[in-house]
């Protein structure tokens, strides 16, 4: 397959996948109270991307970690494993394996949602494991807002939810920065970003 023709396969692809997340976040709103669509807007022009990870094999699995703790500071994250398996998610005190299934997404609810959510809807944790001889392949979907959409809970969702707002705003470009640039995804991700902010957005 010629480098044009790859292009058009990933690009319908990720089609795709956007319509799918978008449908998810249909979902998600109704769990909410919300109306079906009333998350759809904040997506509008979305700066969405996909990205294919390799965790080669490992012969002390033990001593390593493919990925480390952490939650996704995208919005929504699609995966497809391969039959190597290795995602664990945190729940119940404990890691439990999330096993792979050919005809199945993971679906990952990161950090970005669950600001937009105002805390309703928590982000995920979770981690890559290697293998001891066979190495492992997903494919990842991240849903994001367009980079200077500004991320806050519809006034709906603040009048349903009658609590104060969970986090301060701002914008998926601001909070892209801070992941690349002052901090490194982990479980408190969104939690040290509010600080920055509350702090002047100082170091």
């Amino acid at each position: 397959m010629d480098a044009y023709a790859c292009r058009e396969v990933w690009q319908e692809y990720c089609d795709e996948m956007t319509r799918l997340a978008l449908d998810v976040t249909d979902v998600l709103a109704a769990c909410l109270g919300l109306g079906r669509g009333s998350l759809r807007g904040f997506f509008a022009g979305d700066d969405s991307l996909m990205r294919l990870n390799r965790y080669p094999p490992c012969q002390q699995p033990h001593l390593t970690l493919g990925t480390g703790p952490h939650h996704d500071p995208a919005s929504l994250t699609l995966l497809h494993q391969d039959d190597v398996g290795g995602l664990e998610v945190f729940t119940g005190g404990a890691w439990r394996a999330v096993r792979p299934r050919s005809d199945a997404f993971v679906v990952n609810i990161g950090d970005t949602f669950s600001a937009l959510t105002n805390g309703r809807h928590i982000s995920c944790l979770h981690r890559a494991v290697v293998n001891s001889s066979l190495a492992r392949r997903s494919l990842t979907f991240f849903l994001n807002p367009q980079l200077d959409r500004p991320v806050a809970p519809p006034t709906e969702l603040l009048a349903i939810d009658g609590r104060p707002r969970a986090y301060p705003g701002f914008t998926w470009r601001e909070f892209l920065e801070f992941t690349q640039k002052h901090y490194r995804s982990d479980w408190r991700t969104l939690d040290a970003f509010a600080a920055w902010i509350n702090q002047g957005r100082k170091g």
